[in-house]
């Protein structure tokens, strides 16, 4: 399988920060490969490289082949991008907003009315192409700046937390159409807070802080490996279930009014613990993505 992407030890240095460091990623045709991390861990910094954006600080970048260095132009023309900033143009209409991007890819004027107008049936925004972005709710911005970068019919899309701040209803709006694109076959890079969004949309994900993956794999495969099947939630635990923790060999996390236990599949180990240790404080759920980027990346909030 060819491969779009080819990342090779990229460093990014900010004013003798690091920001990314050593990092090395691979994006196969057609597949969705997903950057998680906290605020601060590389994600943007890594993903800003990858379209020419940033230039990096050492390293290896290879798009379509190309090496971003030298041949960014080629490789700008041939991928879509989809920032965290709203950068639409508050004096156009949303359609115009289309066309005039167009027109950087030099997509004549027929043809990207065209496009806008399919792109609008695509989004389900064809009932607002006269209104000005200014009308808009952050939704509907978001679909538009997605449409935006379809614009010029993209082999890669580059989205960098698409659905931030979106409600419920919009957000699983952005991810149909991703979805639907994916089926289509398109490359997608993209960074995101959402546990769920990753899941759902990515192929394999790396799990990236301080400037380095920590790992990458499949989504069910990092679920598996680093929090297991299923997660035993204790509140108010006594002392009795924290000495039997530690003389097992137990995955758990010791928080300062719960226990977190990491159970295999069929190890029978909620049975034990709620016979032994608790009756109304137990809880059984499957363990997620969420437990594994917590497990990793730590629960202390970050700047």
């Amino acid at each position: 399988m060819s491969h779009v992407i080819e990342a090779h030890d990229l460093v990014k240095v900010f004013n003798g920060f690091k920001a990314v460091n050593g990092v090395s990623f691979e994006l196969a045709a057609g597949e969705c490969l997903g950057l998680l991390g906290p605020n601060g861990a590389g994600k943007t910094s890594t993903i800003r490289m990858t379209y020419g954006f940033s230039p990096m600080t050492s390293g290896e970048l290879n798009v379509f082949g190309l090496d971003i260095r030298t041949q960014w132009r080629e490789i700008k023309g041939r991928i879509g991008v989809c920032q965290q900033e709203n950068s639409l143009d508050p004096d156009l209409t949303v359609q115009q907003n289309l066309e005039v991007f167009g027109r950087y890819f030099n997509i004549p004027k027929k043809i990207a009315r065209k496009k806008a107008q399919q792109l609008l049936e695509f989004i389900a925004m064809e009932h607002r192409q006269e209104a000005k972005v200014s009308e808009l709710s952050g939704g509907l911005m978001r679909r538009l700046v997605l449409a935006r970068a379809l614009i010029n019919d993209p082999k890669l899309l580059i989205l960098d937390e698409p659905t931030t701040g979106l409600d419920p209803q919009s957000r699983h709006q952005v991810w149909e159409r991703l979805e639907l694109l994916r089926s289509e076959g398109l490359s997608i890079l993209l960074t995101t807070h959402y546990m769920e969004e990753a899941a759902r949309l990515c192929d394999r994900l790396i799990i990236m802080d301080h400037g380095e993956i920590l790992v990458h794999g499949k989504p069910s495969d990092l679920i598996n490996e680093n929090a297991g099947h299923s997660v035993i939630e204790i509140a108010r635990p006594g002392n009795e279930v924290r000495e039997f923790l530690r003389s097992e060999d137990i995955r758990y996390d010791d928080l300062p009014h719960r226990i977190l236990i990491y159970g295999r599949e069929n190890d029978q180990l909620f049975d034990i613990i709620r016979e032994r240790y608790c009756f109304e404080n137990c809880s059984l759920r499957m363990a997620t993505l969420e437990d594994v980027f917590l497990r990793l990346t730590g629960r202390q909030l970050r700047e």
